[in-house]
């Protein structure tokens, strides 16, 4: 059912919580691809710093050391996952996370977005958004959203 699986992770535990869940399914459906994903926005500096305070700062080489960053941590998760023979690929893309991503899924038509949630409520979900719940109203692929370990049950 499902060929192509892609995995959003943040470098965080938090969105590698969705591992189990990954594992499981890739070998319980035969998948044959799985594409790990990490989204990095671009550095931006606001106009009003002054350009004497950041004039060491190259965005292009921060941008650039942020990517390189981003697949040495990939690179890393892949040797960490047993999926039953699918091909793993790392990608890095540049960007708004939940445009990018949401993006990725259909440019490389992918069947299942398996992605972690903290899932907040209320103010602070409005405060530090949910990339999760953006990804699941942009998405025309099956969104799996794996809530995060210590979960409390209620609605809030």
């Amino acid at each position: 059912m499902y060929a192509k699986i892609m995995v959003p992770l943040d470098g965080s535990e938090l969105a590698e919580c969705v591992f189990p869940h990954l594992e499981t399914i890739a070998k319980g459906c035969g998948v044959k691809n799985v594409s790990l994903v990490r989204a990095v926005e671009p550095f931006y500096v606001p106009q009003y710093v002054y350009a004497s305070v950041v004039s060491a700062i190259s965005s292009k080489e921060v941008d650039a050391e942020n990517q390189a960053q981003a697949k040495k941590y990939l690179d890393g998760v892949v040797s960490r996952l047993n999926l039953n023979g699918a091909q793993i690929k790392t990608e890095v893309i540049m960007g708004k996370p939940a445009e990018v991503l949401a993006d990725y899924a259909a440019k490389n038509k992918v069947d299942l977005i398996i992605i972690a949630t903290h899932g907040r409520s209320g103010v602070s979900r409005w405060v530090w958004g949910s990339v999760a719940d953006r990804i699941l109203r942009a998405a025309c692929a099956a969104v799996f959203m794996v809530r995060s370990p210590g979960c409390v049950p209620g609605i809030k």
